[in-house]
């Protein structure tokens, strides 16, 4: 649409509209006509120029007078345009021809720059596990004498090739269970249904974060973490089983290792942190039982109770002993204050067992075999009491719930399930996606939730058995997951050399 001053007849820069007539004005004429007249002069109403209303418009573009009248002066312009063209592409070739040569330097700038990175990370790497390795022996050199050594006269390390013998269930052992159990059995029904204040809620769980990842714990060079505790009377402290043989102890607050444990000639599939004592349990496929001394990173005894892979161990609740299976199709059941073997009972189906796990009270344990059974038994009459089956493949994980009353079991058929052991019967299936892998479940010390490490890592929230939180951030397949105290945060291991904590922020 055009507009038309309606003095001037040509289109208006500054077009105005009169509010007497509502005709279109070139504002500068309007006004001095009204100067002149103060009235408009289309039907000439009073009017002032404070009353004309501005009209928004694009602003207008004339044309050039034109130049090129005659041909010599298109030739000459069309000339200037083409040499304007040709130094503008010169100028342009020569600006990429210079950020292509800057783009080839700053790459090679970050490619070395990797190259020093990923060497700097590799000997702070090996520097922190020569520190962590010297700092528990510096000043112990002059009492290396008085530190016991391990109870079996062997080389450290060393393939068992004899189990050393049963010293039997005394009856002062068994009172001694009993009466842990007795008291354990008190506490707990004191405790009832109540769930501790300070326990972290769903809601609260369902937003944790991954707040750190510590990849610095094992050897890059045999890459995978394999087990995990938490020491519980210290919550900073964190145990983890490598494959490079050696199991670490890591402070989460400081953020530094406390000591590395050397020993095991095959790599540690099993980890336990003592709850009251500056000790460690390790179990590995070297058919080894150690235990260790944390502060001065020593074996202070050495368990031969198998002539195969340990593939369990549970610590009893008194502290004083410890549960292990093997695939020599046997369990054991050793003083760790002795290093006596006390009892070692066969499956009585010549099955070797996967793991092994002390109900809460300590008079009875679960163990998983490789043809698919959980099986429960009696300590103190050294029997097999129960069976679940319905796995298929071998168990690779079980665990207790707090209250004592349900156990949750896992094998290579992507499902979790939960027993009644008041009714002995699977009361709820979990069933994971299809080729999902479980390596590791836990009940928080409330029995409050269930967490599973595997394919990735989840917490269920138990008795309605929601899913919680998933978290996806370890690249590699999970192999432990433990709660801290009131599930305050949950730690997680994996074969990508990883420890992560997981919390609120």
């Amino acid at each position: 649409m055009s507009l038309v001053c309606s003095i001037s007849n040509e289109v208006p820069e500054h077009p105005v509209v009169s509010p007497r007539s509502g005709a279109i004005f070139e504002k500068r004429l309007i006004e001095k006509y009204i100067v002149e007249n103060e009235c408009d002069p289309i039907n000439g109403e009073p009017l002032k120029a404070e009353e004309l209303i501005e009209i928004k418009t694009p602003p207008i573009v004339r044309p050039k007078p034109p130049s090129a009248t005659s041909i010599p002066a298109t030739l000459k312009m069309m000339q200037d345009e083409w040499d304007a063209l040709m130094l503008h592409a010169f100028t342009q070739r020569q600006q990429l021809q210079t950020a292509r040569q800057e783009l080839s330097h700053a790459l090679y700038q970050h490619d070395a720059a990797c190259r020093v990175i990923a060497r700097l990370n590799k000997e702070v790497a090996a520097a922190r596990e020569a520190l962590a390795t010297l700092k528990p022996q510096t000043g112990i050199a002059s009492i290396q004498s008085s530190i016991p050594q391990p109870s079996i006269a062997a080389e450290a390390g060393g393939m068992a090739t004899q189990p050393i013998e049963q010293a039997g269930m005394s009856a002062e052992v068994i009172q001694k269970l009993q009466d842990k159990a007795t008291v354990l059995t008190q506490e707990r029904k004191k405790k009832g249904r109540t769930v501790p204040e300070e326990l972290v809620s769903a809601e609260k769980i369902r937003g944790f974060l991954t707040l750190a990842s510590h990849p610095g714990l094992h050897s890059a060079s045999v890459p995978g973490i394999l087990a995990l505790d938490i020491n519980h009377s210290d919550q900073s402290k964190i145990l983890t089983g490598g494959n490079d043989k050696n199991a670490t102890v890591f402070n989460k607050d400081t953020e530094q290792i406390v000591a590395i444990l050397k020993g095991h000639t095959k790599k540690v599939t099993k980890v336990i942190f003592h709850p009251e004592d500056d000790t460690v349990i390790t179990a590995s496929p070297d058919a080894c039982i150690r235990i260790w001394n944390v502060p001065t990173s020593q074996t202070q005894l050495l368990l031969r109770c198998h002539d195969g892979p340990v593939s369990g161990l549970s610590l009893h609740p008194t502290g004083d002993y410890v549960l292990s299976t093997s695939s020599d199709k046997h369990w054991a059941f050793s003083d760790i204050r002795t290093g006596r073997l006390l009892t070692k009972v066969p499956d009585p189906t010549d099955i070797g067992l996967t793991t092994a796990q002390f109900h809460p009270d300590g008079l009875i344990f679960g163990t998983g075999t490789e043809d698919s059974q959980v099986k429960i038994w009696d300590l103190k009459e050294q029997s097999n009491v129960a069976n679940f089956p319905g796995h298929t493949g071998p168990i690779t994980a079980i665990s207790f719930s707090e209250n004592g009353y349900y156990l949750a079991t896992a094998a290579d058929d992507a499902c979790i399930k939960l027993w009644d052991l008041r009714k002995l019967k699977n009361f709820k299936t979990i069933t994971l996606d299809e080729g999902y892998e479980v390596k590791d479940l836990c009940f928080d010390q409330s029995g409050t939730y269930l967490a599973i490490a595997g394919t990735d890592i989840r917490v269920y929230l138990c008795k309605q058995w929601q899913e919680l939180k998933v978290f996806n951030d370890h690249t590699a397949l999970a192999t432990g997951v433990r709660f801290g105290r009131h599930a305050q945060y949950v730690a997680s291991t994996s074969m990508d050399r990883t420890l992560k904590l997981y919390g609120i922020e």
